[in-house]
């Protein structure tokens, strides 16, 4: 595994208790008034709004009660580039924006912020992955979707969690060997479901890295009767205490699926205002991490996801700032690799 990234240390990171504490809180009220504003300013502006589920419950409820969209990154790159809207607002972090603007250069692509950023896309810069990649001339370039423009132009492939394991089947079946960035336990996931040859790069979620096996174990002593759903960018001793692996959807159907009336949940926690609209009668429990409160530097919810709020989205929207602007050449070849991932997804 490659030493080169990973150069910003978590500590570096904004934390999310710190977002939390700064951000707005609405009363019933002034929610309803923001929500109708934003109602108003998304006709005037034919827009609309793509949002992550990690995303605050209010921007999840927002999207989609105006015509929007809320899923995971696959979902929301498919919705993106299916709309006649003229503007797409993107909540949830940069690489997201990015994505939309590469498949669709004729929108205008706005943010509620710049700032929300990713830790796997920030510890892979394409001129570190380009170095890395010149070591294997012979191997084919799999980027996850959390990753910037400049490093899907790089690449042969992008992927989303949803599909990743079924792509390097494919490629696998065609003895292609693979490069795969950025996410070490996703790819050690992918390694172990596919016994592929791949060259891992070495970088995490903050989200997904603070969950632990141990107190996992101990939360399942005490709650012998639920399932437990993680996401496959955590550590591999969590993954192997799962019920489910999947993705953000994936995760989502198996709440509502499962036999089980309790969830133990490895991911992001905004997850649960979906998962409790697919299953309102499930119980769930948000998987332990490595920290308690104002120590933790993510607590199951991502800092920069955390970020997105009513106030700035309707900031974004009267002022029309935020945007999302790519370079037309990457963005040409970032299309290639992006665009090969939705047409691959629909062969699924």
């Amino acid at each position: 595994m490659n030493k080169l990234s990973n150069k910003l240390s978590n500590e570096s990171f904004p934390k999310t208790i710190d977002v939390l504490n700064s951000s707005p809180v609405y009363d019933a009220s002034s929610k309803k008034d923001k929500i109708n504003l934003i109602r108003k300013l998304l006709k005037e502006k034919d827009a609309k709004i793509i949002a992550h589920y990690y995303t605050h419950a209010d921007v999840q409820e927002v999207a989609e009660i105006t015509g929007g969209n809320v899923s995971d990154s696959l979902e929301m790159a498919k919705f993106g580039a299916n709309q006649s809207s003229k503007m797409l607002i993107v909540a949830g972090v940069r690489f997201m924006g990015e994505t939309a603007k590469i498949l669709n250069p004729e929108k205008k692509i706005l943010m509620p912020t710049l700032e929300a950023e990713c830790s796997l896309d920030l510890n892979c810069p394409a001129p570190e992955l380009l170095e890395f990649s010149k070591k294997y001339p012979d191997r084919q370039i799999v980027v996850y979707a959390n990753t910037s423009a400049e490093v899907k132009a790089m690449a042969d492939w992008v992927v989303t969690s949803s599909i990743a394991v079924k792509l390097i089947e494919h490629l696998n079946k065609k003895n292609i060997k693979a490069i795969w960035a950025p996410d070490k336990h996703l790819g050690r996931y992918i390694n172990d479901k596919t016994n592929a040859d791949m060259k891992l790069w070495n970088a995490s979620c903050i989200v997904h890295e603070e969950f632990k096996a141990s107190s996992l174990m101990e939360l399942m002593k005490a709650n012998k009767d639920a399932a437990v759903l993680v996401h496959p960018e955590s550590p591999k001793d969590v993954i192997d205490l799962a019920d489910v692996v999947g993705s953000t959807s994936q995760l989502i159907s198996a709440c509502k699926n499962l036999p089980n009336k309790k969830m133990i949940v490895a991911t992001d926690n905004r997850i649960f205002y979906k998962m409790q609209k697919a299953a309102p009668d499930k119980i769930l429990i948000e998987a332990p991490t490595g920290g308690n409160g104002a120590t933790c530097i993510s607590c199951a919810h991502c800092p920069w996801m955390a970020m997105n709020n009513l106030d700035n989205l309707i900031e974004t929207l009267v002022q029309e700032k935020n945007e999302i602007f790519i370079e037309e050449e990457t963005r040409k070849k970032a299309f290639i690799s992006t665009n090969k991932m939705i047409d691959f997804a629909k062969t699924l």
